[in-house]
């Protein structure tokens, strides 16, 4: 979605909270998410609990995207037959830009996530350097299937996607602290 077009969704979201609108309430769309900086997650999906948003996962969340099992209450997530979460060790780059495993970031992740969801990790291999994945039949035991009411709510509430939105979310708090 081009920015000024994200930036209209958002600043229309925002007009309809602010004047009370009786409509449905918003939701974030989770489809196609790499992950990124743990902190970013920590933030937006914490005003994404603040909000009382509701999130849908339809596609890929990877990474630190997957926070959003820890940071968002559980009945206010679904998940598509299309979602796929993707847990792997938090890491940064080296002094020559080449990925080293973070103790600390990992240890970070794992402590935000719901015991069932560490019991999961474990029994397949930990928060490792590869990548492993959630979905399908297994998945719905964590995170509801999204129902018919729920995919309309995405259309009607003029959803973004979570890396998009972020970023936004970002350059308006660098802004609000100048």
């Amino acid at each position: 979605m081009p920015a000024r077009q994200s930036l209209r969704v958002i600043l229309l979201s925002a007009v309809l909270t602010a004047l009370g609108a009786a409509s449905a309430p918003a939701a974030m769309l989770i489809s196609g998410d790499r992950g990124g900086q743990i902190g970013h997650y920590l933030q937006a999906f914490a005003l994404v609990r603040s909000s009382g948003e509701r999130v849908i996962i339809d596609g890929n969340c990877l990474s630190a995207c997957t926070l959003v099992l820890g940071l968002v209450p559980r009945t206010r997530v679904c998940a598509t037959q299309r979602a796929r979460l993707g847990f792997h060790a938090a890491w940064m780059p080296d002094a020559y830009g080449r990925p080293i495993t973070s103790p600390m970031g990992t240890q970070a992740l794992w402590d935000l996530y719901p015991v069932g969801v560490r019991n999961w990790i474990n029994r397949n291999g930990g928060l490792q350097r590869k990548m492993i994945f959630l979905q399908g039949r297994e998945l719905a035991d964590f995170i509801p299937r999204c129902s018919s009411n729920s995919a309309g709510l995405t259309k009607r509430s003029e959803s973004r996607d979570s890396s998009q939105a972020m970023r936004e979310e970002r350059a308006n708090a660098a802004r609000q602290r100048r």
